[in-house]
């Protein structure tokens, strides 16, 4: 195997050169530079990255802690993550903590230990340990499409809080990225509510999870600007789950007075109402618009066709990389958190008729923000 060494002789230049090259620690004058690449070329070197690891304390790999990989969204953010991760010189390992707390614990101590340079991690609702761990260990950590609350989390030697007094709040620890939540479902109960609806209810997500209270927020929003008053059993959990939206658009049906229209909070869990829609005999539109959270490949394929809000799941990913790479390279930057607005693509299971053009495949859609937001 051709060493770097091999390649300075090829080249004629010194060890030092080589590594500049390759490492783009110092500008090159630029036929030294193909050169070297030449040799390269020739002789078939390729870097030892555990050689180099252990000089410079960099693996150039990332964690990524993300649950339900099958899902299409977390499918869509894996390809962003990849492809941004890839662009600049980094591999990925992946783990999938089941959005189980004890379990997303141990993998992301697994990745830790196999000394990626950072991690993106999607949190459960019960992040208290990962918490924990990622800053007892000081490792650069995004924490992706799910927020962490860090007054809630952070760690407290034994004794505090004893007496009864409040914790004091301290600004979140690890950079965030993630879609809008609260304005864009506001945006599909009014929209629901202008077709005139007086009966919207929310099939939500997980509880604990910031993208479950969030969007919760944004139906209680949406019914108040609609001038509708709340009602605590038009808002049931599905557990971001399929089996659980399919039970729990069920209880909904079994109500006295049920919903004329249902918001769905994730693609799981309006796969889940629509199985439950089918097996109690209701057709959507006719007996029940539906409007979800999450559009997706095929949502423009069912009949009818899904008003979705749309999230920019491969931008999250690549984002996600971005902001990642921003810590490393500076240690000391104050946290951030990076918002990225979402679409509303307009169909016609909300009731509303096929718009010109809809058929043969284009979907009016608009974005809710101008940008993302960084705070």
């Amino acid at each position: 195997m051709a060493t770097m060494a091999d390649v300075a002789r090829s080249a004629g230049v010194s060890v030092a050169t080589v590594s500049h090259v390759l490492n783009g620690t110092r500008p090159v004058l630029p036929h030294t530079r193909q050169a070297v690449l030449d040799a390269v070329d020739a002789l078939g070197y390729t870097p030892n990255t555990l050689a180099r690891s252990l000089v410079t304390s960099r693996t150039r790999s990332i964690g990524l802690a993300v649950s339900a990989i099958s899902n299409p969204y977390f499918t869509e953010i894996l390809q962003g993550v990849e492809a941004a991760a890839l662009e600049a010189g980094y591999s990925l390992l992946i783990a999938d903590p089941h959005d189980d707390p004890r379990h997303e614990r141990k993998v992301v101590q697994l990745l830790h230990e196999r000394r990626v340079d950072g991690m993106i991690v999607a949190p459960s609702a019960e992040p208290g340990d990962l918490v924990g761990y990622l800053r007892r260990h000081a490792v650069p950590t995004v924490f992706l499409d799910r927020l962490v609350d860090a007054r809630a989390t952070e760690d407290r030697a034994p004794g505090d809080g004893a007496d009864g007094a409040a914790a004091s709040p301290s600004p979140p620890c690890f950079d965030q990225v993630c879609a809008e939540s609260a304005a864009p479902t506001a945006l599909l109960v009014t929209h629901l509510a202008g077709l005139g609806h007086r009966r919207i209810a929310l099939v939500a997500g997980l509880p604990g999870l910031s993208t479950t209270s969030e969007r919760v927020s944004g139906y209680r929003e949406g019914l108040t600007a609609a001038g509708l008053a709340y009602d605590e059993r038009l808002l049931v959990s599905g557990n971001s789950e399929s089996a659980g939206a399919e039970r729990a658009t069920a209880d909904l049906l079994a109500l006295p007075d049920p919903p004329t229209a249902l918001v769905t909070a994730n693609n799981a869990m309006t796969i889940g109402a629509l199985h439950a829609l089918r097996r109690h005999g209701r057709s959507v539109p006719d007996d029940l618009a539906l409007c979800c959270f999450d559009d997706f490949a095929w949502a423009d394929l069912f009949s009818p066709r899904l008003t979705a809000i749309a999230q920019p799941s491969r931008e999250l990913g690549a984002r996600a990389v971005r902001v990642l790479l921003d810590r490393l390279a500076e240690p000391d930057r104050p946290p951030r958190t990076v918002r990225l607005p979402c679409a509303f693509v307009h169909r016609t299971s909300c009731g509303c008729p096929e718009e010109p053009g809809s058929r043969s495949g284009a979907t009016a859609s608009s974005t809710l923000a101008e940008k993302g937001t960084a705070s």
